[in-house]
């Protein structure tokens, strides 16, 4: 029997097919002088078809033994043989999980934060180095807008749609694996495509671009709010007394250089390994911007905060432009396969355990960050909460800047994904070009490389220099690729690979949270068009 500490016994195995049964511990007499020597007894193989009975526990002994594989591209083509398994791929099949299939070879890249850093580890990780890789990938940039989106949907509102939106997000976090199994691929990617084909493919690697790219146009917004109010601080008296320092340290002056001086020439490196592990700190300055958003916002002037109405304790009428903020926020998705890869002994068990703790702690801190945020400033509370505080403050600066530069790091790294997704729509455009299947680049050309990355540069900045509206931002990319990516594609996918097996009954809470993702995607991103054209973005500026 297999357990989680190893092999203990060799049990009786019964063959489904003949009623017979073998025992593995017996052992064989020896031959003797007048006998001759039989054969060996060789088992009949495993039957490996599953039955909705024992999935779960086919997949949990399988992975004991698939702890060799290294971590898996998440963009990587289903049809290339070399990132995927080289066992037949059957729907409802489990015969890609065979033990003796553990020589399978993948590419790697890399999209989060600590994620170089597993690819080159020869052992995987605990489930502390999981969990911690998976808070990582949650909390990031938009847990600056949760007060924002509080006060969107009234603070009782809020704070249970945040619940509900975790749960959520649990559940499609663990059916994403789920679906990596049913489908025998390797990635998110490969198990989009393996249920829709080539356009499936197109659509999820446009949600993840799009995704990456508008997180680098918040990144850039965050940029213009934090480091110039720093900088603007420390030399006060200059930028008083003399016109040029004052137009070098301005908003939008420091975003250009920021980005295009400091990010863009990160981002032309192909290799981000060590940038990756110089943005380890990432969690280190989000506690520090909680702290200070909850210790340091009560101790604000009267005249900063607003006040909170009503109605406003219990809910408010822009429910769901809160709604796709709390979902960007949570969504992670899109790293998945990679903290799966990088637990040690990786069975469905293990994973539900790293993804309810993380999502459970990642819950309770947004909480803390939304209820603080909102209770301090009430209606004046904006898009970006270190807005509220004034730009002398020195302890809101200490978080500015913590905040400024983890932006600067990350933008090359999300602007990295992008690039990723960008080569894959060429070599699908190329295949159907040449009508050949075995097209393939293992990299984009100099040329190719100078430009794409320049323009993924410019577009982020671009955009931060007309708006310092990051809740906009938020919202947007939270209603539209966040949604794709957490809501529709995972339950679109365990629908269409189980539609067979499962009961209508069965099937209502997957079609429930497409409808969701829909509903979110149309009715998010109206209300939010609508409330930025009435709106000006000065109310969102530091003052």
């Amino acid at each position: 029997m297999v357990s989680s500490r190893g092999y203990t016994s060799l049990p009786t195995i019964q063959d489904t097919n003949t009623n017979s049964s073998f025992d593995l511990s017996a052992s064989t007499p020896s031959p003797t002088p007048t006998s001759p020597v039989s054969p060996p007894q060789v088992p009949p193989q495993r039957n490996t078809r599953n039955t909705s009975n024992n999935l779960n526990e086919s997949f949990e002994i399988d992975d004991e033994f698939d702890t060799n594989r290294q971590i898996s591209n998440p963009f990587a083509d289903p049809a290339d043989p070399n990132s995927r398994s080289h066992q037949p791929q059957h729907q409802h099949s489990n015969s890609n999980l065979n033990p003796d299939s553990t020589n399978n070879h993948f590419s790697d890249i890399e999209i989060d934060q600590e994620l170089e850093s597993i690819a080159n580890q020869t052992t995987r990780s605990s489930l502390k180095n999981a969990f911690m890789l998976q808070m990582n990938s949650i909390v990031g940039a938009g847990i600056v807008g949760i007060p924002r989106a509080f006060k969107n949907s009234g603070l009782l509102t809020g704070i249970i749609l945040l619940a509900l939106l975790a749960i959520l997000n649990d559940w499609t976090l663990r059916l994403i694996i789920l679906n990596t199994k049913l489908s025998g691929a390797k990635t998110y990617t490969g198990v989009v495509t393996h249920n829709f084909g080539d356009w499936g493919k197109v659509v999820i690697l446009l949600a993840q671009g799009l995704f990456a790219l508008g997180g680098n146009i918040g990144f850039s917004v965050i940029i213009g709010d934090s480091i110039p109010h720093v900088l603007r601080s420390l030399f006060h008296e200059a930028v008083e007394n003399h016109q040029f320092v004052d137009f070098i340290l301005s908003r939008n002056f420091l975003i250009f250089f920021c980005v295009m001086g400091i990010s863009y020439p990160l981002s032309l490196n192909r290799n981000i390994g060590k940038l990756a592990k110089a943005s380890g700190f990432a969690l280190i300055g989000m506690t520090i911007i909680i702290l200070i958003v909850v210790i340091r916002g009560p101790m604000m002037n009267s005249e900063i905060k607003g006040h909170i109405s009503g109605h406003e304790w219990f809910i408010s009428p822009n429910i769901f432009q809160s709604i796709s903020v709390i979902s960007f926020a949570l969504v992670c998705h899109h790293n998945t396969t990679f903290i799966y890869d990088s637990i040690r002994k990786p069975t469905l068990d293990r994973f539900d355990t790293v993804t309810h703790l993380s999502c459970l702690i990642s819950t309770a801190v947004c909480a803390l960050m939304g209820i603080s945020g909102y209770l301090n400033f009430g209606s004046k509370t904006k898009g970006n909460v270190l807005n509220n505080f004034p730009s002398g403050d020195w302890v809101a600066n200490v978080a500015r800047f913590c905040f400024g530069m983890n932006m600067l790091t990350t933008f090359p790294l999300e602007l990295f994904v992008i690039r990723e997704v960008v080569k894959d729509l060429i070599i699908i455009y190329k295949k159907r070009q040449h009508h050949d299947e075995t097209y393939t680049i293992d990299q984009l050309s100099t040329t190719q490389h100078v430009v794409i990355t320049t323009i993924l540069s410019i577009i982020p900045m671009v955009v931060a220099l007309f708006t310092c509206n990051l809740g906009a931002v938020l919202e947007l990319v939270g209603a539209t690729s966040a949604s794709t990516i957490a809501y529709i594609l995972p339950p679109l996918c365990y629908i269409k690979m189980t539609w067979r097996t499962k009961t209508m009954f069965q099937r209502i809470l997957p079609f429930a949270c497409v409808a969701f993702g829909f509903m979110v995607m149309f009715l998010s991103s109206a209300q939010t068009i609508i409330s930025a054209l009435k709106n000006t973005d000065d109310g969102h500026c530091v003052e």
